[in-house]
């Protein structure tokens, strides 16, 4: 059942995104909806919000809203991310990776991670698309919905009668390029903050030696999406009190989030460009991520290992990477060992994982042990520990005798 857990996610996500849109030509003049001054904007944070956990799903949801909301002869004119050619295809391949997530978990530990890194980098240039033109529009007609009063009343016969002639020709200016201005750096913030935290689920999956953990993370998503959608649904301002919540949380988790998301961008180009054919461990700098056990140092924090002059290792790092350098000295011992992944591999002390290496230094960890005095050599390490995955996000087996390779 557990398996089936994303699927189940999804169709309840489809139920609650089609639903909508069968009463969305009937919608407009309904008395329900809200009429305030800030009607529009509890309704954009909530529409953002959910774009920005699912790009994808969000971008073909929003899409269809915006295509059957519209008059017939209206829709030709929509924008592309409202036409049937995009948000159709859009909404299939999500229930597509929400199959390939449901049969994952039957599968042994790897055997989907091919498909993983392909999810993950389809969730990367949706959330860069999304981030450049699915929100500023929405942002755009918020800030017309504001200026207009929800129902483009800015020259309403009102004004006209009662106001002066420099009246009505200030009402006919469009100011919404100036709120513009505000609205949409405003909307692509809230974007970009609660899109890495949905994306750093991404990094986990690629970390994840089970398929039994994938399927429960992309299913949480998925589901996340869903209550937002649902509650803006039956009240905006209850989905836009959860898109608070979700914003804020996401805020609180940014640098966490960061560091997940960074290596996932890196694991993805190593993926697809087999890097580790053109890469050396002498003619190019050793980057890295710092692991459970390399104290001093956020988990996943992206950095260089450095072999000092005098013999020891010391690791380098700038926070958010732009912020000031700082080092942390490198643990020493006999134990230390260079471990040989199915995708990518790491440094040990035998009890702890010091260091997470990108898939570019796969075939090559002997070359590593042996540049910085790693006394254990180079042993395997396994996928299918998920109780240590559960402990440090990638785990080990019993140390086993030491490898050459």
């Amino acid at each position: 059942m557990r398996r089936l857990s994303p699927i189940f996610a999804f169709a309840f996500v489809l139920s609650v995104v089609t639903l909508p849109l069968w009463a969305a030509d009937g919608s407009a003049g309904s008395s329900g909806r809200d009429r305030s001054p800030a009607g529009p904007v509890v309704s954009a944070v909530a529409g953002v919000t959910g774009i920005a956990i699912s790009p994808l799903l969000g971008t073909g949801a929003y899409g269809a809203y915006t295509y059957f909301s519209a008059d017939a002869e209206d829709r030709a004119n929509l924008p592309w991310f409202a036409q049937v050619s995009f948000w159709l295809p859009a909404l299939g391949l999500v229930g597509a990776a929400a199959a390939k997530d449901a049969a994952g978990a039957a599968l042994p530990p790897g055997w989907k991670k091919p498909l993983d890194v392909l999810d993950t980098l389809e969730n990367k240039v949706t959330g860069l698309v999304a981030a450049g033109a699915v929100v500023p529009f929405s942002m755009s007609i918020l800030s017309k919905a504001i200026l207009g009063g929800g129902d483009g009343m800015a020259l309403s016969p009102e004004v006209i009668s009662t106001g002066s002639l420099a009246t009505i020709h200030l009402a006919a200016i469009d100011w919404s390029w100036l709120l513009n201005i505000l609205t949409i750096p405003f909307g692509v913030a809230i974007y970009a903050v609660v899109w890495m935290a949905s994306h750093a689920i991404n990094g986990l999956i690629l970390l994840s030696p089970w398929g039994a953990i994938d399927a429960a993370l992309k299913a949480g998503k998925t589901a996340l999406f869903g209550l937002v959608t649902l509650s803006a649904t039956i009240d905006p301002w209850i989905g836009a009190i959860l898109s608070l919540v979700v914003i804020l949380i996401s805020a609180l988790i940014a640098g966490w989030s960061f560091r997940l998301t960074v290596f996932s961008w890196i694991f993805c180009w190593d993926f697809f460009t087999r890097r580790n054919r053109r890469f050396s461990v002498g003619m190019h700098r050793t980057t890295v991520f710092a692991g459970v056990g390399l104290k001093g140092v956020p988990q996943r924090t992206y950095g260089k290992l450095v072999h000092g002059d005098a013999g020891k290792n010391t690791f380098v790092y700038k926070p958010w990477m732009v912020m000031a350098e700082k080092t942390v000295e490198f643990p020493e011992g006999a134990n230390l060992a260079a471990g040989r992944g199915a995708f990518f591999s790491n440094v040990t002390d035998g009890e702890n994982e010091l260091l997470v290496l990108p898939p570019r230094y796969r075939t090559h960890e002997a070359e590593m042990a042996s540049m910085y005095g790693f006394k254990g050599g180079v042993e395997p390490i396994g996928l299918n520990k998920a109780w240590s995955w559960l402990k440090s996000a990638m785990g080990f087996g019993r140390k086993t005798s030491t490898a050459t390779a």
